[in-house]
Order: C-alpha cells, then sequence, then structure tokens
C-alpha cells in the first residue's frame, strides 16, 4: 500500500533560471542541492525535506515540455511551502524587503489541518502558498 509523507519535489520550466533561483534561495531559504550541465539544464533547489527543480526552458529537458509558462498558461496551479512558525509583520518585512508582494494572511485547510498561509509569486509568476 501507498503513504504518501510529504512532497518530495516539484518541477518548474522557466525562461529567466538566475531570477529564479536568486527568488527561491535569496527570498525564501532554499539552498543549491546540484546543477547538471546546462545542456540539460536542471538546477535542484533544497526545500526543506523536498527539492524545487528549476528547468531551463531553452535546455534539452526544458524543449522537451514545450513553450514557457506565460500570461496564457501555466505549469502548475500553485504548490504549498510549510515553513516554520513567524510572525505576520516579519514575514510581510521580509518579503516586502526583497520586493515580493504578499496577498492576505487566511486560514487555509493542508496537510496538517487547519493554519495561516499567504500567497505570493515567484519571478515566473507561479503562484506559491506559504504555511505557518
Amino acid at each position: 500500500m501507498i503513504c504518501i509523507q510529504h512532497i518530495d519535489h516539484v518541477v518548474l520550466r522557466t525562461c529567466r533560471l538566475q531570477a529564479m533561483r536568486a527568488f527561491y534561495c535569496d527570498v525564501l531559504g532554499c539552498t543549491v542541492e546540484r546543477v547538471l550541465s546546462a545542456e540539460i539544464g536542471l538546477t535542484q533547489l533544497r526545500a526543506g525535506q523536498a527539492l524545487i527543480d528549476l528547468v531551463d526552458v531553452d535546455s534539452e529537458l526544458g524543449r522537451a515540455g514545450g513553450a514557457a509558462a506565460g500570461a496564457t498558461g501555466r505549469n502548475l496551479e500553485h504548490f504549498c511551502l510549510r515553513i516554520a512558525a513567524i510572525e505576520e509583520p516579519a514575514l510581510k518585512a521580509w518579503l516586502q524587503q526583497h520586493g515580493v508582494e504578499m496577498g492576505p494572511v487566511a486560514t487555509r485547510y493542508g496537510a496538517d489541518g487547519f493554519g495561516p498561509s499567504v500567497y505570493l509569486s515567484d519571478p515566473d509568476g507561479n503562484t506559491i502558498e506559504l504555511r505557518f
């Protein structure tokens, strides 16, 4: 029987690899796990127990997925990252310091039940939910 424990990884295709890497590392605190060759175009970021894979759309791997995400299409609706408890004003200040607009805090249901979360967008317009 299958028993899912947590998200393993998500893969985001991008035409702004450096901006995406800076956002996920500098703003959200991910670290670079490994970078495969530029031809393959895969950068893997550690996000707690999970990975966020960034794939350059102009690479071998990226071209296999078709056109890049844009105003008329997305690679996914959103994904949620569970973060350590933080006060709303501190989170808002941190995001503003990095030029990231934060949506309103709301109580939403997720893997750990109900809890506070916010939505924000990465440089490619992918929606991220932060639960804290």
